[in-house]
């Protein structure tokens, strides 16, 4: 008698419930996602994909999709806050397609997500369906919906980000606010010259604050995100003009350049930056986490979506790979093959809160002093070399597959 096939359930509509159900369906198994939002639009900001995550997408088709709405990084630049002088500049471009097999890339978020929506059927989201709470049986997974309704699954996954509903049912915890806030906004290309014919990450480094900007939509506009400390735990994205007010007295004494790129939007929002203690698990027998609701990570490695697509990845291999009738196993085999790769992710982007934000003096100097000693890309390979689908795979022989050791952060890449 033919097996019933596994009926998965994906809260969150994100970039990585998306690609793990464009994985599962290709493998014959029975997705659908619930995405709290009544309806797509054009939200977010900008994306840095770096080679780990840009492979995942290739490998789904996207690579003319991704050549058209992003940006290719020339490089990952790195300046001082006051007078812009430039501590470093790590070679990106051709460099990272020779050395990991695919380039870097820089979206928008909305582009990203009709990149992935064009390659999943519409039937299998539904929308304005927020999660409050799921409750593991034996059999199967019951799921609460703030509309009142229930539906049940095999298996649950929850890629509803750091304020995850899905978690409650895996991990006791709440998330851990930084003290820092970030403000993002979109600007004219007109305030960043240079992009023109230099594409490029800049970071500008500074005493409690940082500045991140780069090109998106082909160019024609700049994404910034500007990061400072803050008393404010607020929760959830605001945007009004007491916002934008508080982003020009934050940066009233930085370089003119990170002056007029701040100052230039119409609007920003500000979002409190959260992250969670490593949790000791991601799995239950029946539910699994993947993304920032499993590790939610701060945001100073750039790997929020590339980390979601590697667990989407090895997510969907293990629950392919498995007996319909023995999932648990499966589970815990995805939680062991990424639990090591984010706790080390995870670990590093705390680091650089403090890193990042440096006072000037003696550490500062000996920060810049070590980046500009070490401005090539090879030391990135633990970052972008690292391959989900090939780690995954079982290797001949009783032994499991283990990640690799990474070597020691490298300060060149804090960025």
């Amino acid at each position: 008698m033919r097996q019933p096939r596994t009926r998965v359930a994906i809260v969150g509509g994100g970039v990585a419930g998306l690609v793990t159900a464009t994985l599962l369906r290709r493998r014959g198994i029975d997705v659908r996602i619930f995405e709290q939002t009544p309806q797509l639009g054009a939200i977010g900001a900008g994306i840095q994909l770096s080679p780990n995550g840009v492979r995942v997408l290739h490998r789904l088709g996207l690579q003319a999709a991704l050549a058209r709405t992003g940006v290719r990084a020339q490089a990952i630049e790195t300046r001082r806050w006051a007078d812009g002088t430039r501590i470093a500049r790590v070679r990106h471009g051709v460099a990272c397609t020779e050395l990991f097999g695919a380039p870097y890339y820089l979206i928008h978020r909305a582009d990203l997500q009709r990149c992935l929506l064009s390659v999943l059927p519409e039937h299998v989201m539904e929308l304005g369906k927020g999660c409050t709470r799921v409750v593991e049986g034996p059999d199967e997974v019951a799921l609460h919906f703030a509309d009142g309704t229930t539906t049940t699954a095999d298996v649950v996954i929850g890629a509803d980000g750091v304020h995850s509903a899905v978690r409650a049912a895996v991990v006791q915890d709440e998330p851990r606010f930084s003290g820092y806030a970030v403000h993002r906004g979109l600007v004219p290309a007109a305030a960043v010259p240079s992009f023109a014919t230099d594409p490029r990450v800049l970071f500008w480094l500074g005493p409690r604050r940082h500045v991140t900007y780069y090109p998106v939509r082909g160019g024609d506009i700049v994404h910034f995100s500007a990061v400072g400390a803050s008393n404010d735990a607020r929760t959830g994205s605001f945007s009004s003009p007491d916002e934008m007010n508080e982003l020009a007295t934050g940066f009233a004494d930085w370089h003119e350049e990170v002056r007029r790129v701040v100052t230039a939007a119409g609007s920003v929002t500000r979002w409190g930056l959260f992250d969670r203690d490593l949790a000791d698990r991601y799995v239950t027998g029946r539910i699994a986490l993947l993304g920032d609701a499993a590790h939610p990570t701060l945001p100073y490695l750039s790997q929020g979506a590339n980390q979601a697509l590697e667990d989407a990845v090895t997510l969907a291999r293990c629950l392919w790979e498995a007996d319909p009738a023995r999932l648990a196993p499966a589970l815990h085999r995805y939680q062991s093959l990424r639990r090591p790769r984010t706790a080390e992710v995870h670990r590093r982007a705390r680091d650089l809160a403090r890193t990042f934000h440096l006072p000037d003096g003696q550490e500062q100097t000996d920060r810049d002093s070590e980046m500009r000693d070490g401005q090539e890309p090879e030391h990135l390979s633990w970052l972008y070399g690292f391959d989900a689908d090939a780690a995954t795979t079982p290797t001949p022989g009783p032994a499991s597959p283990v990640p690799a050791p990474v070597p020691a952060a490298h300060p060149i890449h804090r960025l």
